[in-house]
Order: structure tokens, then sequence, then C-alpha cells
């Protein structure tokens, strides 16, 4: 493990429906850098306690902040994970299946044939409701499994590109980059309720800290949605693009992964200023946010970085 010191760094601009800032509104906010070494391709993250998953080439890994802790064989893992009573969740691009493991044995429990609705891979797995949630038909389609069973427990009709999800506000959020639209979903029902029009080929989204928070990767823009309303109530201007980055949210924030520019870029939630810029550009990768520290994936560099931050944040 080789470790430094980013800081992040400038000072900030502006207010209007869409925020831009090319410089961060808090010049104290430090964070030490943390860089483990992983060869293959570490790509899309989930936290287990003070460990965290990854997928990698044919297989998922588990890394403690020190070494890797555990290895599941896995086709080709794809999308981001979802971790749910001692399972983890994984689509399989290869044979377009959901696969479950037991993160106390690290081996497959059961193969389910879900379909995977992107085999590019840039889609996700997500838990809520007692539910795990698929994005499984690029035509339209999100499976809903139980994992007390392993099997389908209702197909939810969705806008064709449907590849992106995330669960909050009592919510499954669904979005379809093609037709750049965000959907909201009733678990109790398993229809899509509301609908809102958003910016150029959004991708990943996040639920919480009061919103649902877009990745409007086209427009390099994050944009802010009420969830109640189901509208855009905020946009904030980020880069030129961001592309196969990644999003996430805690303690007041939402934490952006970038490909271009820095590393990742931390938004204040209430505000919509950035608050940091931080690390050099490593091409694309994942983020997720703990309050012990902050994970983010490079595969363009094989590595796994966690971040500890330096300044409190409340300050």
């Amino acid at each position: 493990m080789r470790s430094a010191i980013a800081t992040a760094l400038l000072a900030l601009a502006a207010c209007s429906p869409a925020v831009s800032q090319d410089e961060p509104a808090d010049a104290s906010l430090e964070f030490e850098e943390n860089v483990l070494d992983v060869p293959g391709f570490a790509d899309f993250l989930t936290v287990d306690g003070e460990t965290v998953w990854t997928t990698n080439d044919g297989r998922v890994e588990q890394w403690s902040t020190q070494e890797l802790v555990a290895s599941v064989a896995i086709p080709r893992p794809c999308g981001t994970m979802a971790l749910y009573e001692g399972a983890l969740w994984i689509a399989n691009c290869e044979d377009a299946n959901l696969y479950r493991v037991d993160t106390a044995t690290a081996e497959v429990d059961e193969i389910i044939a879900t379909g995977i609705a992107n085999p590019r891979g840039e889609t996700n797995v997500v838990a809520g409701a007692g539910s795990i949630w698929v994005p499984s038909d690029a035509d339209g389609t999100v499976a809903r499994i139980d994992p007390a069973t392993n099997e389908i427990s209702a197909l939810i009709d969705v806008v064709p590109g449907t590849f992106f999800l995330a669960f909050g506000h009592g919510a499954l959020w669904a979005v379809s980059s093609d037709a750049e639209i965000i959907q909201r979903i009733d678990p109790a029902t398993n229809e899509v309720t509301a609908t809102a029009q958003l910016g150029a080929q959004p991708g990943f989204l996040t639920a919480g800290e009061g919103a649902v928070w877009v990745q409007e990767q086209g427009d390099g823009t994050v944009a802010r949605v009420d969830p109640d309303q189901v509208a855009v109530t905020g946009r904030v201007e980020v880069g030129e693009t961001l592309l196969y980055g990644d999003i996430d949210v805690g303690d007041g924030k939402v934490w952006l992964r970038t490909t271009e520019d820095q590393t990742f870029v931390v938004i204040d939630a209430d505000t919509l200023e950035i608050v940091a810029r931080t690390g050099r550009p490593e091409g694309s990768g994942a983020l997720r946010y703990t309050p012990q520290r902050i994970w983010t994936s490079a595969h363009d560099v094989k590595s796994l970085t966690w971040w500890t931050v330096g300044t409190d944040l409340e300050g």
C-alpha cells in the first residue's frame, strides 16, 4: 500500500438553476489518500462494514484497508452490487443472471435467471422494501426478487433503456439514459407512479439527504430531484462530462466520482455548492461514502483508494 496526501482546494462561485462552480467553497477541506494496488480491473463498489467488495476480472473481491480478504469467482460481474441480509447480489453480464454470494463463506449460493438489461455493464442491483431489484430487459423491465425464495416476485414495466436504479424515500427510482427520464416506482403496487425529464445521458443515481441525485453525464451536471414532487429542483455544473463515474450521499453531502479534472467532487446537499475537488484524474471508477472513509476505485491505474477527512466536514 502506498500513501499520500491530497488536498481539496480552491474557492467558489455561483447560484442559479444550474449552479456553475469551477472552484470549491471550502479551501480548508482536506483528505488523506491511502492507495491499495489491485491487479485486474477493480470497478464497482459495495461497502460491507469496515471492508468493501469490488467487481474485478472474472471475480468479485473483498478488501480491507490493508489487504485482500476474499475472492469469489464470477464469470463477468458487472454493475453496482447490493448487500442484503448477509448476501451480496451481483449482476453477471456473461450469462445475464443474478448471482447470490454468501458473504460469510464467500461462496455462490444461488444463480437466478433474471436477465440483465445492459450487458455492457453500466447498471446496478439494489435492495429495498425487503426485495432485490435488477434491470432485467432493455425493452423496459425491472425484476423484483424475493430473497427468501430466490425467485422473481414481480416484473415491472418501465421505459425502454432503464439500466440505473436506486432505492430511497420509500420508492424505487429508475433512470433511462436513452429516454432521459427518471421514474418513481411504488413497491406496494410495483407500478410507475410518476416521471420527470432529465438532462443529457443521465446515469447513476442515489437517494438520500432529502432528494434523489442523478448524474446527467452528457451535460456534466448533477440533478436534484424532489422525491415528493418528482421534479428537478436544482442542478450543479461540475464539468464538461460526467461519463462513467459514480455517485453517493452522506453527511449532508453528495459524493461524486468523476473521470476528468479530479478523482471526486463533494457537493453540499443544501446549498448545492461544491465544497471540494479532490485527487488527480484517474479515469473511470466508482465511489462509496461511509462516516469512517470514502472508497474509490480506479481500474485504469489498478487501484482502490480509501480517503479519510483531514478537516471536519461540519466546519
